[in-house]
């Protein structure tokens, strides 16, 4: 019975130590899980999303209606050489896009971790932010307002392919549709000349009949009008995330400014009262003195 006994000790002593460090494991992810910004995380994943839509579809996209329009509309490369430098344009510009966002959501996810230790650190007393940190907080939520607007906008010029492609899509459904009782099919056209899209003096820049039906049932275009709707998804979701990133943004800069207002009203308390004792302490040493 002697000889158990200690072995019995060593084994809760085990016992006890595991249950020690899988409460401090527990512990110590329950601290790291607190210190994410759960709220920036969405908005990034949020915002690479919209991103990577917006530019992949976008891209594939104009490509795709640029091989529509050579092969059916403008067959003069002449006709359509300022749409084709356009085109070039954007897709550059949708280069510059993705990469601008990709580096910005994760300055913004970085602030975001940086902002909400700051918070809990400002309220446990053990930190104090600076006037440059927010200032950086207020820069961040400034430059997100403006790349809200400007991506607002881009979800507009969206919707114009979109609408397009739409009336073209409606169009080939009317000529395909035993219902519509056409008499005269080769009636049925569509002239992209009147969107502006290629001059007026583009040939053919018209589609009617059998030749249309043709061009309804090319990969280009059936690619083309499903690339562009999820474009203008991307772009929407890309509206609600910097949206959401400048609501983070305005409430993590309040709360900074009420951390900042409440230590420095600690701190006039804690002098005040530093006062009062030292005030106190010398009368009490002045009334000693008196009666000694």
């Amino acid at each position: 019975m002697d000889g158990t006994k200690p072995a019995m000790e060593s084994n809760a002593e085990e016992t006890q130590d595991e249950g020690q460090e899988s409460k401090g494991c527990f512990e110590c992810c329950i601290k790291c899980l607190g210190g994410v910004p759960y709220a920036s995380l969405v908005a990034t994943i949020l915002c690479f999303s919209g991103v990577a839509l917006f530019c992949g579809c976008g891209h594939v996209a104009l490509t795709s209606t640029l091989t529509m329009l050579e092969n059916h509309f403008s067959t003069v490369t002449s006709d359509h050489a300022t749409l084709t430098l356009v085109i070039q344009i954007f897709q550059y510009i949708i280069y510059g896009i993705a990469s601008f966002f990709f580096v910005y959501a994760i300055i913004l996810l970085a602030e975001g971790f940086y902002t909400t230790s700051a918070i809990k650190k400002e309220l446990q007393s053990d930190f104090k932010t600076t006037v440059c940190g927010r200032c950086i907080t207020a820069f961040f939520m400034f430059l997100t307002y403006i790349l809200a607007l400007i991506f607002l906008a881009i979800f507009g010029f969206t919707a114009i392919p979109v609408f397009i492609f739409f009336n073209m899509w409606n169009t080939c459904a009317a000529l395909k549709s035993p219902d519509s009782n056409l008499t005269s099919p080769g009636s049925v056209c569509v002239d992209v000349r009147q969107y502006g899209i290629i001059p007026w003096n583009a040939t053919p820049g018209i589609a009617c009949g059998s030749t249309l039906g043709e061009i309804c049932n090319t990969s280009e275009f059936y690619l083309s009008y499903h690339l562009y709707i999820v474009a203008l998804a991307g772009a929407g979701a890309t509206v609600i995330a910097l949206i959401h990133y400048l609501m983070i943004l305005a409430a993590n800069w309040a709360y900074l400014k009420s951390a900042v207002t409440t230590h420095e009203y600690q701190d006039i308390k804690t002098k005040d009262d530093q006062d009062l004792e030292a005030e106190a302490r010398s009368k009490e040493g002045q009334n000693s003195s008196s009666y000694s």
